[in-house]
């Protein structure tokens, strides 16, 4: 096809989805009127399955389906870039070297890094309950074990983070979102259907499948963040080519 002619085929293609876009889009309900449906049912749903949240509640419960779906983009975009990103032929690693730290840059990750992991752990936690959830909850995570890497070096990174199981919790994590839809087949519902006990409301343990699913996802998000950024720090660190002008990188310290 010639350059010409995929330039047509755009721009019809284009001028259909824009029509079919203005079309939807004139038949939204104007802005800041008081006619809202989808967030008074989404209020009114979330209440009565008693999660604080409603946010969660929508993504763990009313849209579960469409949230399995993008924890599987997720998942899938981890493991291409691993494979992407793995060793290959032309390539060997070797030891990385010593980072020189400020020591206020090293006092400031250690005393940020177990303050990190607590605040991710709670935001996963409570995701039902208050402002945050499992992939909010799951970058934090994520985010406070690479203070070790600010704080100290990338061999401290390397000892504090149990790479292998969390290559394993991401994989299950990610199946068992997928498996806890068969729940609410069992009880004669549909997949993905909030089926569990509803619990007390503003309890811990309060939305039936809510925090369940909210558990799982940070796992998955938190796991899934550490083994992605640890295929591009190996890269950036400890690969470098055979010869000369063969793939890999510099071995400079990132």
């Amino acid at each position: 096809m010639s350059r010409a002619a995929r330039l047509r085929l755009f721009l019809t293609g284009a001028a259909v989805l824009a029509a079919v876009l203005i079309a939807a889009a004139d038949g939204l309900p104007a802005f800041g009127g008081p006619d809202h449906p989808y967030g008074d049912r989404a209020v009114e749903a979330g209440l009565a399955r008693r999660a604080a949240n409603i946010v969660s509640s929508v993504n763990f419960d009313q849209r579960a389906f469409d949230t399995l779906g993008e924890e599987s983009i997720l998942f899938a975009s981890v493991l291409g870039a691993t494979m992407l990103l793995r060793l290959a032929r032309d390539e060997h690693r070797r030891r990385p070297a010593p980072a020189r730290v400020l020591p206020s840059t090293r006092l400031f990750g250690a005393t940020l890094l177990p303050v990190a992991l607590l605040t991710g752990g709670y935001l996963v936690a409570h995701g039902q309950l208050t402002p945050g959830g499992g992939f909010q909850g799951g970058v934090v995570l994520a985010t406070a074990l690479h203070l070790a890497y600010v704080a100290a070096d990338y061999r401290v990174l390397r000892r504090v983070r149990p790479l292998a199981v969390l290559d394993v919790a991401d994989a299950l994590s990610a199946g068992a979102f997928a498996a806890l839809g068969l729940i609410g087949l069992a009880a004669g519902a549909g997949y993905l259907a909030n089926t569990l006990p509803l619990g007390t409301f503003g309890a811990l343990f309060s939305g039936g499948l809510v925090p369940v699913v909210n558990a799982v996802v940070g796992v998955e998000v938190g796991s899934g963040v550490v083994v992605l950024l640890a295929r591009f720090l190996d890269q950036a660190v400890e690969v470098v080519p055979d010869r000369a002008g063969a793939r890999g990188t510099d071995g400079g310290e990132g």
